[in-house]
């Protein structure tokens, strides 16, 4: 839409103008609070209908439908013509005619222009809209949408086959007019370019305004169930359809290009994968594959604007087609490559995601941040000295807060865990240890080992593997000794009671196998 609805109002705008349509007459039914609590106080309902215009004539559309909700009072005044002819003009660039010489609201003006010029802007990927105007062709479709149609300029349909007297009404254009446009004549069907008869109206009524005046003025009279329909489903659904159209309808070599991007170095199942583009094609899945579409998914870019959400997926994409370009010309293994590229574009959004909620991020910005992340990252291989070591910092929260922050504070951390990784496993390699090892049960040497994650599933319970899970994730995220010690007297507690198991079970010579290595 045209115009000073701003994307951080669009979104809203979108459910408060579609829930007007079902529910405007409520406004009516409502009590009314205007009386104050008490006879000193003076609020804004005490004021006059004249300076409650000149207040509220600086409220935006969004605004100015949400005070309308409150009460019965407030949506009079926010329902006045000279507040919604102001939008009207500023949101579409068009001048409404006179308040006296309408006779619709011109609040019903701005709803009924305002979900089509929606509807129409996004017609490349509604398809239910499209269904609609495509269904007669070679014909123009229904009436009720060939008169929306007069609206625009450049309208993607084949040209006009109607009889002269039906686009006599529907545009507005005397006889004397269409005789001095070439047409070519068909079954008695008359056919003209879409943006002549446009240029033509405008002609004839004086200009654009007078044109949307006429449109109004014959669409005013009729019902919208319809156009009403096809706003609330186009609301409910799209971002959906922008990203779907976004994904799958790119020209050839951009498409081929888009695909291998969109899933290089993606962990994904590959039967859903290969349905791409299909019919049944999981789109939601596909969106669930890298944070920013998820979220885009779900209506958070951007302030909910879905063609400025678009963009910055775009920008985001494309930024990693330079990732990816720059990556494979570095001298690396297979696994570093794909680990600096996940960890870098995950670092990427970390530090952008409130930005990209909040606007729009070109690809210079992703560019900037990305280069300063993959600095990051090489330095966190450097410091883990091996991929397992890398592997097993990924998920401590002092990884993604290096990444986000750069702080080598966080780095420190990092490398003091794995220092007291390799104590840990030093004592239990020790010699004088062998029995130890010998002894215990294979999940808790496991444990003991230095290549070994402690999963969030071993923390939980009253078993010897929780207990000692517990004391090494404590000793290891805080280097305080005293848990260090804890650790080696449970493990000894352990291989003792076993030994003193054995014992009573197996003769002596039996044991003496058993501790010699």
């Amino acid at each position: 839409m045209a115009g000073q609805v701003s994307a951080s109002t669009g979104a809203e705008l979108h459910e408060q103008l579609a829930l007007l349509s079902t529910t405007s007459a409520e406004g009516e039914e409502e009590n009314d609070i205007s009386q104050s609590s008490t006879g000193n106080y003076i609020g804004i309902l005490d004021l006059s209908d004249e300076v409650l215009l000149l207040i509220l004539r600086n409220l935006d559309p969004t605004s100015l439908l949400r005070l309308g909700a409150t009460c019965c009072t407030l949506f009079r005044v926010c329902s006045c013509n000279s507040l919604w002819t102001k939008h009207f003009q500023g949101s579409f660039e068009v001048s409404l005619a006179a308040p006296a010489a309408c006779s619709v609201p011109a609040k019903e003006y701005f709803r009924l222009v305002f979900m089509w010029k929606t509807l129409f802007k996004n017609l490349h990927c509604n398809r239910f809209l499209q269904e609609k105007l495509f269904a007669n062709v070679p014909y123009p479709p229904h009436q009720y949408w060939t008169q929306w149609l007069v609206l625009e300029e450049s309208v993607p349909l084949p040209v006009v086959r109607l009889p002269t007297e039906d686009i006599q009404a529907i545009w507005g254009i005397g006889c004397e007019a269409l005789k001095q446009v070439e047409v070519k004549e068909e079954d008695n069907d008359m056919k003209f370019d879409w943006r002549k008869l446009h240029g033509l109206a405008c002609e004839e009524h004086g200009d654009v305004s007078k044109v949307f005046h006429y449109v109004l003025k014959l669409q005013g009279k009729k019902d919208h169930e319809d156009l009403e329909a096809m706003f609330h489903q186009y609301t409910g659904h799209r971002f959906q359809w922008h990203f779907s159209y976004w994904l799958f309808k790119q020209p050839p070599p951009f498409n081929r290009q888009l695909h291998a991007i969109f899933l290089q170095w993606r962990k994904h199942n590959k039967r859903k994968v290969s349905k791409w583009a299909a019919p049944k094609c999981d789109v939601e899945y596909l969106a669930s594959l890298h944070p920013i579409t998820a979220d885009y998914w779900k209506g958070r870019l951007a302030l909910g604007d879905e063609t400025a959400g678009i963009q910055v997926i775009e920008n985001y994409f494309s930024m990693c087609k330079s990732l990816v370009a720059w990556i494979l010309g570095r001298d690396w293994g297979r696994l570093k490559r794909r680990k600096v590229y996940e960890d870098t574009l995950d670092g990427v959004y970390l530090v952008l995601r409130r930005e990209a909620w909040e606007g729009p991020v070109d690809h210079q910005r992703f560019w900037e941040v990305a280069k300063s992340q993959m600095s990051r990252v090489c330095t966190l291989e450097e410091t883990a000295a091996n991929y397992v070591n890398w592997k097993m910092i990924e998920n401590l929260p002092y990884y993604k807060l290096y990444m986000v922050s750069g702080n080598a504070v966080y780095l420190g951390h990092l490398q003091n865990f794995l220092q007291r990784k390799q104590l840990v496993h030093s004592w239990i390699n020790l010699e004088d240890n062998a029995w130890v090892r010998n002894l215990l049960p294979e999940d808790l040497f496991t444990v003991l080992e230095y290549h070994s994650k402690i999963s969030q599933d071993c923390l939980h319970g009253d078993g010897d593997l929780a207990q000692l899970s517990r004391l090494i994730w404590l000793y290891l995220n805080s280097g305080q000794l005293l848990y260090l010690e804890a650790i080696k007297g449970l493990v000894l507690q352990h291989a003792q009671g076993c030994l003193s198991y054995f014992d009573e079970l197996c003769p002596l010579e039996s044991m003496n196998n058993l501790i010699v290595p």
